[in-house]
């Protein structure tokens, strides 16, 4: 099974080889049929704390890394859209 690939924007990056990473979705309201906002945190693993609050990265689904943290920070999402198109 292929591993999940998220996109998101960093919003914390505080702890020691980890950063905080906002993922947002857009769902439509059951009732009302619009469209909605909804975001959800994950805590992943950057072995470099090479990226910093506000830029946007992609992260992948791993093994347990501690309690909290299953993601591993891939690359910084911009660069990631490049490399995709050409």
């Amino acid at each position: 099974m292929p591993k999940r690939v998220l996109q998101g924007v960093v919003v914390s990056d505080a702890c020691d080889k980890t950063v905080i990473v906002r993922v947002e979705r857009r769902v439509m309201h059951p009732v009302y049929k619009k469209f909605i906002t909804r975001s959800k945190k994950y805590a992943a693993h950057d072995e470099e704390n090479r990226f910093k609050a506000g830029e946007t990265v992609r992260i992948e689904e791993s093994r347990p890394i501690s309690k909290r943290k299953r993601w591993i920070v891939l690359t910084e999402g911009a660069e990631a859209g490049a490399a995709a198109q050409g």
